[in-house]
């Protein structure tokens, strides 16, 4: 009983500190082969904060765990959404800029509703993952153009140490964090595997709720720390960016290198998956905010589905 506890805390601890660890490698990389600090904080830490869920999602879908790797992202948009932003906003209600309004928000809307049509016919093809990854090809021109003409907030700056860094250090921390990328994501999906055996529960409630909690750890804790210093920028934008890169990101590659079987989803998952983005931007809309009271239902609906669930 106890071990595959201990594979999904020590495979959880990799995910989380490899995450960072190629993020910083990456990043070094990046800025010795020309890149600008802005498209490095952009790109490369866009897509290290989506890293865990990425490496998961594709381990499981090898090992025939196709429920667990759709639930591991699904649960993790819906996590994104209801329990992120809901913690955040209850610490401090979130203004929301007018860029996440009306731009970021609905493509996050658009790319869940495009993800529920190819999951219609109970699989995700290749053909379907490719599509999916050339929205987050497009997505992430698109906002680099943006970034760079100045319409939209330049990001986080990479730091001094990370700018000057030795290019061996870099390609260093780059390997030895895909490395414990992959290792972590197998024990965490064996821990996760071997659970859904023991109590007999299927493997997209344990994706879900298990993996997809697990692997929105390092969202949760951005937010949390961001929304205490008051940058509500960072809260909502983590929070919307990870969950367009969830979906045309790490499902696209995810489908590309295995098809999914979808079978283990539910309509009320996939209802669910849309409807939280949905309903958390009409709270946003009216005010540009969202506040205490809007977080505290979020937070009260996301341990409603979780309850739902397992019961």
């Amino acid at each position: 009983m106890l071990i595959p506890f201990a594979f999904l805390a020590v495979g959880l601890v990799l995910l989380i500190v490899c995450a960072d660890v190629l993020v910083r490698g990456a990043s070094g990389l990046a800025l010795r082969l020309g890149m600008t600090p802005l498209s490095v904080g952009l790109i490369v830490v866009a897509f290290g904060t989506s890293a865990p869920e990425l490496i998961a999602s594709v381990v499981a879908g090898l090992a025939g765990s196709s429920g667990m790797a759709l639930g591991n992202v699904v649960g993790s948009n819906v996590s994104n959404i209801a329990l992120v932003l809901g913690v955040a906003a209850v610490i401090r209600p979130l203004p929301v800029e007018r860029q996440i309004l009306r731009v970021d928000a609905p493509i996050s809307i658009a790319a869940s509703l495009l993800l529920v049509g190819f999951l219609l016919d109970g699989r995700l093809s290749r053909i379907e993952g490719g599509v999916l990854f050339a929205g987050i090809v497009a997505y992430v021109g698109w906002t680099l153009k943006k970034a760079k003409s100045g319409d939209i907030e330049a990001g986080e700056e990479v730091d001094e140490s990370t700018a000057s860094m030795p290019l061996w250090k870099a390609w260093g921390l780059a390997f030895i964090g895909l490395i414990g990328l992959s290792i972590g994501a197998n024990l965490f999906v064996r821990g996760a595997q071997d659970l859904a055996a023991i109590f007999g529960i299927s493997e997209a409630v344990v994706g879900l709720t298990v993996m997809a909690i697990g692997t929105s750890l390092p969202e949760i804790a951005t937010v949390v720390a961001a929304s205490m210093r008051g940058m509500s920028g960072l809260v909502t934008g983590n929070a919307i960016g990870s969950n367009i890169f969830n979906v045309l990101a790490v499902l696209g590659a995810a489908a590309l290198i295995v098809p999914l079987d979808t079978k283990q989803l539910t309509q009320t998952d996939l209802i669910v998956f849309v409807a939280s983005a949905v309903i958390v931007w009409g709270m946003m809309w009216g005010r540009s905010q969202l506040s205490r009271l809007e977080g505290a239902l979020l937070l009260i609906a996301y341990v409603s589905y979780v309850v739902w669930l397992f019961l």
